[in-house]
């Protein structure tokens, strides 16, 4: 792994630790039905990017 790729993984952790604190309050306030939706779609897409990078 090169020096960027590093990086990117580390960021992307950070955003997933990130979202999924957002998720947990969405959960609980329950405001915007669509909020919940859009969170757990980023935290998708941020997973599956972190799984192809690991692979590469």
């Amino acid at each position: 792994m090169d020096k960027k790729t590093k990086k990117r993984i580390q960021t992307l952790n950070q955003r997933i630790q990130k979202l999924h604190q957002q998720l947990a309050g969405s959960r609980q306030q329950m405001d915007d039905p669509e909020e919940l939706a859009v969170l757990e779609k980023q935290l998708a897409d941020a997973e599956a990017e972190l799984a192809k990078l690991k692979e590469s």
